[in-house]
């Protein structure tokens, strides 16, 4: 339970539902300048005392568990090694791995518990091979499954995600209804640990002299254009904040942390149609068809393209059938057929 309306109203249809209850908000970042700014983020103690409420509301045990020092090493040194190899991480996507299911399943069952629920919208079914995949939740506007690829069978088997059959209004008003104390809570938008979105300034905290420092902005022959703040303060597509007086619309399209160099280009030079991606996680399906057709993802907000992928030595290959815009080193591709996502995997690199 992070102190919002989502798992609080999957606490609630749990309830409902006749299932015996007991409310977890995982403590997760202690960074002192962090939690300053946080206000009413899932991290801050604002989040707790209101996950507290609705637990006492709903009549539920509550119970607020330690998971710092795993967070911290699973999730956030994680989210900093990517950005200073110049990779944009998803720490979102590790956490829900490492933390939020592999770290409070095993909690939960040293609890007696048989399942773990939680307020993501996404749905999960068990199909006709046997195998428990992720579904899309049935509104478009909040579907989370991109975020949750990486999860295992094993954890997916004991898991509930009961706010995947409704809207989001639909969420809201069921929490009216039941004077949930958080009914009309905002929604938090930020990376939990980076409250006031500052990546760079966070990351040059916990780096210290690992930060790399000033470089060159260059293009793709070369040539020198002028000097960056430092990799770690850019991501490919990036427009705003360059300060690059080319005369026209400039873009990031590639970081080069072996030589400390920021590639600029126009806006043509992000489009590719082969991605190449590693580490891949299967879910409804034990391994890939050859050459098969999927609807894939290349980040949270991507309507996704369809596209053909094989199995390569290290990972998979993507051939999209209609050229996608900045595939992005450390972000998810994560692919479906109709309503469910079948595996995803970490973007290592691109081609035209």
């Amino acid at each position: 339970m992070s102190g919002g309306v989502d798992s609080s109203v999957a606490a609630y249809l749990l309830k409902q539902a006749g299932y015996e209850v007991l409310g977890v908000t995982m403590a997760l970042w202690q960074d002192a300048v962090g939690l300053a700014k946080a206000g009413s983020a899932c991290c801050s103690a604002t989040a707790v005392e209101d996950a507290k409420k609705v637990a006492r509301h709903l009549g539920i045990a509550h119970e607020v568990v330690d998971f710092k020092d795993l967070f911290k090493k699973q999730v956030v040194d994680y989210f900093v090694e990517e950005y200073l190899h110049g990779r944009t991480p998803n720490p979102c996507v590790v956490c829900n791995q490492k933390v939020k299911w592999e770290a409070i399943l095993a909690y939960a069952r040293a609890q007696g518990a048989e399942y773990i629920a939680t307020g993501h919208y996404a749905r999960v079914d068990q199909l006709e091979n046997g195998r428990f995949a992720i579904r899309n939740s049935v509104t478009a506007k909040k579907d989370q499954t991109y975020a949750l690829y990486g999860l295992s069978q094993e954890q997916l088997s004991h898991t509930l995600m009961p706010v995947g059959e409704y809207t989001k209004e639909e969420i809201r008003k069921l929490a009216l209804e039941a004077r949930i104390p958080v009914a009309q809570k905002a929604d938090s938008q930020e990376i939990c640990f980076v409250p006031d979105g500052d990546y760079a300034g966070l990351i040059e905290r916990l780096a210290g002299d690992a930060t790399p420092g000033p470089g060159d902005f260059v293009d793709a022959s070369g040539k020198l254009l002028g000097r960056h703040k430092g990799i770690t303060h850019y991501t490919m597509g990036q427009r705003r904040g360059l300060d690059l007086p080319m005369g026209q619309r400039v873009f990031v399209t590639q970081i080069l942390p072996d030589t400390n160099q920021v590639v600029i280009g126009n806006n043509e030079d992000l489009f590719v149609t082969q991605v190449l991606c590693e580490k891949v996680n299967y879910m409804a399906l034990p391994e890939l068809p050859p050459k098969g057709r999927f609807l894939a993802k290349i980040r949270y907000n991507h309507q996704g393209e369809y596209c053909t992928i094989e199995p390569t030595e290290k990972g998979i290959q993507c051939t999209f059938e209609r050229p996608v815009r900045a595939a992005t080193p450390g972000q998810a591709l994560v692919f479906y057929e109709g309503e469910y996502v079948c595996g995803g995997a970490l973007i290592c690199g691109s081609k035209p």
